[in-house]
């Protein structure tokens, strides 16, 4: 049976500045982790009351990046994410300095959460078998590239998560894994600055 290819979303300015919230943010990876689920549900991951999430899921729908599945009971209104994923285009907002802060402040709280959730698996991890602890864990690498050649790098890391997106399915050794990606240069002097010319933040 063929896997079908995950769907995403690619931001717009609206969805974008919808997005640039600390509970909003959240909500739509929540749902498609979880599956569906009722404000009541995302009020106790979230650690807040259903009033609130029932007002945030509205504002999720209005822009699209929820939808009402129809499979609630009563007032009991169920939720999922509209799609497998989104992203956006960071130079799309260069000209609009509201969504351009919308970009900064959602990457960085996305940069908190997969911190956090690292040091969740550190804390986790002496529990678990040598097998997982060995086979997870950090990493890091260095490359010299273009932005051209950068752009190919990250397509391809992209095709190689979509090889192995369902390769444990069936088996009961598998569990689902979040993978991150962070790619940024060690020399902070943007290409072209004149020689001598200081690096606030030199690599180590």
């Amino acid at each position: 049976m063929t896997e079908e290819k995950p769907q995403g979303i690619r931001l717009d300015e609206r969805q974008l500045r919808v997005l640039a919230h600390p509970m909003r943010a959240r909500i739509p990876g929540l749902l498609r982790i979880g599956g569906p689920a009722t404000a009541t549900d995302l009020a106790r991951l979230l650690d807040t009351n259903s009033g609130a999430t029932s007002y945030h899921l509205r504002q999720l729908a209005e822009v699209g990046l929820v939808i009402d599945t129809g499979e609630g009971v009563g007032r009991r209104r169920e939720w999922r994410a509209s799609s497998d994923f989104h992203s956006w285009v960071p130079s799309d907002f260069d000209d609009r300095p509201d969504a351009a802060a919308a970009v900064g402040w959602l990457q960085r709280a996305y940069l908190r959460e997969f911190v956090e959730r690292a040091e969740r698996w550190e804390d986790a991890a002496p529990e678990w078998s040598k097998s997982w602890r060995d086979s997870l864990g950090l990493s890091d690498s260095f490359v010299e590239v273009t932005p051209a050649q950068a752009r190919a790098l990250r397509d391809e890391i992209d095709a190689l998560f979509e090889r192995y997106r369902h390769a444990g399915a069936g088996s009961p050794d598998a569990v689902r894994l979040h993978v991150t990606t962070h790619a940024a240069p060690l020399s902070l002097t943007t290409p072209g600055t004149p020689s001598g010319a200081s690096d606030p933040h030199p690599s180590a």
